[in-house]
């Protein structure tokens, strides 16, 4: 497919590794200024809001600050104030609310009510112009530029890195601030991976999608991708419960993505990839680590919890590629827009 005939999302994906960059050499002072206002307030825990691929932005944020502060983060219903009207308590809380376009009227109003209760609230957005940026105290632009597909993949990758960077900033953390420099160069190389065995094997019927930990959250991103793109019923859970009650769907050639870092939970998600191969499902896995499953091609990255950037963006490139397969213009899924604004 020639440049000319590629789908804006795909265009989009190829992106990514500049928009990273650009975020990079661009947002130091934003970033850098907002984590030093925080740790002078040195909050007791996070909440989040957002919705959809801004939520599992919001849900890898959520992991980053577990495993690295120390924090609990909690993610909040925008409903609870749009909705039923209720002010949640704020004080002593770091509030990021995420969402590309900023527009969303339950997502600001819930993020006023918090500064309103005592939180500090940072914005995530690709609008530094929006609602949700000019109602809290703090944004930090995620210079993804113009993402003119519906599916999200350029915002949703930078708004990952935004908030990972404010959280490594918070830390003090030189290791993980170093890792998150470098990202560029290892998304390069993650757009290149060929995944086209998991475009053979995606027949049409539901799938699943698998991770732990800071992997879950870019898994809950895929099963969203493939029912937005592909029209393919997807469903993500953590390889800690998949075995409950789940896999009693799983029949002979039943598709399923394991999502795997290079962090400590990576022997669990490649033991639980084995066990569902043994139960007959074609599984996948982006990990070295599986005796029966298949390894997909993955980049590694200068630090554990970068690794998910990387297997994102490989993913977002099979997955356009099923949408076209299956006759689907991925930039305009049906039923859809690019901003939705729910109150």
């Amino acid at each position: 497919m020639s440049a000319d005939t590629a789908t804006r999302m795909k265009r989009e994906i190829l992106e990514i590794p500049e928009a990273v960059e650009r975020l990079l050499n661009v947002g130091k002072t934003s970033v850098q200024t907002t984590a030093a206002e925080i740790r002078e307030r040195d909050p007791l825990f996070l909440l989040s809001v957002a919705r959809g691929s801004s939520d599992h932005a919001a849900s890898f944020m959520k992991y980053a600050s577990e495993l690295l502060l120390g924090l609990p983060m909690a993610s909040v219903g925008p409903s609870i104030k749009s909705i039923y009207g209720v002010d949640v308590a704020g004080e002593g809380a770091l509030c990021i609310s995420v969402s590309q376009s900023g527009q969303s009227p339950d997502i600001v109003r819930l993020t006023e009510a918090f500064g309103k209760t005592g939180a500090y609230t940072v914005a995530v957005t690709n609008d530094v112009t929006s609602p949700l940026a000019v109602a809290t105290n703090a944004t930090l632009d995620i210079h993804a530029g113009p993402e003119l597909s519906v599916a999200a993949t350029k915002t949703f990758v930078t708004s990952m890195v935004a908030g990972l960077w404010l959280l490594a900033e918070m830390k003090g953390d030189a290791d993980l601030l170093g890792a998150i420099h470098a990202l560029p160069e290892h998304l390069a190389k993650a757009t290149q991976c060929d995944w086209s065995s998991v475009v053979d094997a995606v027949d049409g019927r539901s799938l699943f999608a698998l991770g732990r930990g800071p992997s879950w959250a870019v898994s809950n991103e895929a099963a969203l991708k493939f029912k937005e793109t592909c029209q393919i019923h997807a469903e993500s859970y953590s390889t800690a419960e998949v075995l409950h009650g789940p896999v009693s769907i799983v029949e002979s050639g039943f598709p399923v993505i394991a999502f795997a870092a290079g962090d400590a939970a990576e022997d669990s998600v490649a033991e639980v990839a084995d066990a569902l191969v043994a139960k007959g499902a074609n599984v996948f896995a982006t990990t070295n680590k599986v005796k029966q499953a298949a390894t997909l091609p993955h980049v590694r990255t200068d630090h554990w919890i970068t690794d998910p950037i990387a297997v994102i963006v490989s993913f977002y490139g099979m997955v356009e590629q099923v949408a076209a397969a299956r006759g689907i213009n991925p930039d305009a899924p049906r039923h859809l827009k690019k901003v939705t604004e729910t109150v």
